[in-house]
């Protein structure tokens, strides 16, 4: 990844495999944990205001298009050893972080967080559920699949990710649309 000054940026990445689309995730999870912690001695620093909010990842596309997949690579950046499944059904699930564990030391997240929000049809049904006090943890990553059914809801500053599916069955598109400012600004 190449990050640089501009808010929006259209990066477009084509994934083969399940195991390429992980692979990108965990190189994405990487990225942000890197901009989330202090920079080691003689490494570039990253210039960032303190994150007042939850870093927020917003996963679109058709079912069977690799949300899940591309999860699945970025919890295990993170550190997560759960066996990681798409929380249909109780709409969410908290990972708690470790600073030992992952593989980005002295990282300032102590939660991850996967929604799958397919089932929800308001937003209230959302909130009911603590949406808002996540979103207000700065300590918090929040990967939220079928984001469009509340994107009133939704934060303005997160980074969006479109799936779609390409030429043949294992064939993936991925579009990252849209950055968060503060992650992306590398200072020497």
């Amino acid at each position: 990844f190449v990050f640089n000054k501009f808010r929006y940026k259209l990066i477009l990445m084509l994934s083969k495999s399940k195991i390429q689309t992980q692979k990108l995730a965990i190189r994405l999870a990487k990225n942000i944990l890197r901009a989330n912690r202090p920079a080691a001695h003689g490494e570039p620093r990253l210039q960032r205001e303190p994150n007042r909010r939850a870093t927020v990842l917003a996963l679109r596309g058709d079912l069977g298009a690799g949300k899940t997949t591309f999860v699945q690579g970025f919890m295990k950046a993170l550190g997560v050893k759960h066996r990681i499944t798409s929380p249909t059904f109780v709409i969410f699930r908290n990972y708690p972080l470790k600073s030992h564990v992952s593989n980005v030391a002295r990282q300032m997240f102590n939660n991850a967080y996967h929604f799958d929000l397919y089932r929800i049809h308001k937003p209230k049904e959302l909130l009911d559920l603590g949406f808002q006090k996540i979103l207000k943890d700065p300590h918090a990553i929040v990967l939220i699949e079928w984001p469009e059914r509340v994107k009133k809801i939704l934060p303005k500053n997160i980074i969006l990710l479109n799936f779609k599916h390409g030429k043949n069955e294992k064939e993936r598109i991925i579009n990252i649309t849209e950055y968060h400012e503060e992650i992306i600004t590398y200072r020497r």
